[in-house]
């Protein structure tokens, strides 16, 4: 399935995407550096936010076109679709 969004959608992504990166940075100095398990696990759980926050996005703002008019084949038919969104949506759960 082919990723298309408008600009302004996947600038918002990959900026939530580099936000989650730089929290993982975060989380592996804070483990170096023996940082109170709290505070480690704290950091990571945002971490995990901003990466579900991308992969929510992704799916709402390109799922018509991904499943529809760009990635699902003529045959396939309404419950192959709702299969294939079901997963989807679940890869992220």
């Amino acid at each position: 399935m082919e990723l298309a969004m408008a600009a302004e959608e996947l600038k918002t992504v990959v900026n939530r995407l580099r936000r989650a990166q730089g929290q993982i940075a975060g989380v592996i100095k804070m483990i170096e550096e023996g940082r109170d398990c709290e505070d480690v696990v704290t950091q990571l759980a945002a971490a995990s936010r901003a990466l579900d926050k991308a992969g929510f996005a992704i799916i709402a703002t390109g799922l018509q076109h991904c499943l529809t008019d760009g990635g699902m084949a003529v045959s396939e038919d309404r419950e192959q679709m709702r299969a294939r969104l079901e997963k989807l949506f679940l890869s992220l759960a």
